[in-house]
């Protein structure tokens, strides 16, 4: 049995594509042409990835994005139209994994949801061997900050704080390699598993959130640092 997909669009010929360029790649696919019809799919058929579409009669993807984020962590690409940036900051700051814009390649939408399935299942394989290994290296543990990356959760000043697929890669990227500074290139080709180049907002909004969940104050960061000019790198030592 292939990875299921769930495709949601209100344009059948937008569902009928995505669907033959999947079951082309092995992958299994449902659709939904409103929000009401991809949260009644989501929960009956449990997929392990959702393209969805923003702009939808009834129940819009915003909407079912925020349903779905307040139950379950799954990756979500969303589809937006051409040049609606806000269109697309709203859906990353809402947790989607990340966006493609109308009308877009559906071999780059192969790309991207083989990227995101690729780098979950190699992080899912390197936890569970070091998990059978007794290796203490799935706990990352910082002044104030605890990252469990066989459980996929992460717990700050000993509260848990709930991350999304992204989100938690992003981190376990940064925590893994303390003081290494990466591009937004680097962390778009390291956490997507895509090299794209041009739109960083991606990155930009994910570690926005990150640090609205992990700061005090995330107008100045005490563990993702930008570093001015070329990225960003994580710090882990106690403050000065």
């Amino acid at each position: 049995m292939g990875t299921l997909v769930l495709v949601v669009d209100d344009e059948p010929n937008i569902i009928d594509v995505c669907t033959v360029y999947l079951q082309r790649e092995g992958y299994q696919v449902i659709s939904a042409m409103n929000g009401e019809e991809a949260i009644r799919q989501w929960r009956q058929h449990n997929p392990q990835l959702i393209v969805l579409d923003l702009m939808m009669p009834g129940k819009n993807g915003w909407q079912v994005c925020e349903e779905i984020r307040n139950e379950r962590d799954v990756p979500i690409i969303m589809l937006t139209a051409l040049g609606d940036e806000m269109d697309r900051l709203m859906g990353l700051t809402m947790g989607a994994d990340d966006y493609l814009t109308k009308p877009f390649s559906p071999r780059e939408l192969v790309l991207r949801v083989k990227g995101i399935l690729r780098r979950m299942q190699r992080t899912s394989m390197e936890t569970v061997v070091n998990a059978e290994a007794a290796l203490p290296a799935h706990i990352l543990r910082y002044p104030g900050l605890e990252i469990n990356v066989l459980h996929r959760s992460v717990r700050v000043l000993d509260k848990d704080v709930e991350l999304t697929v992204k989100e938690f890669e992003l981190l376990h990227l940064f925590a893994a390699h303390p003081d290494q500074v990466f591009s937004r290139n680097q962390l778009l080709s390291k956490v997507w598993d895509i090299d794209y180049y041009g739109d960083t907002t991606t990155v930009t909004v994910h570690i926005r959130r990150l640090r609205e969940k992990l700061e005090p104050n995330p107008s100045e960061p005490r563990f993702i640092k930008t570093v001015w000019g070329i990225g960003y790198k994580f710090e882990g030592r106690e403050p000065s």
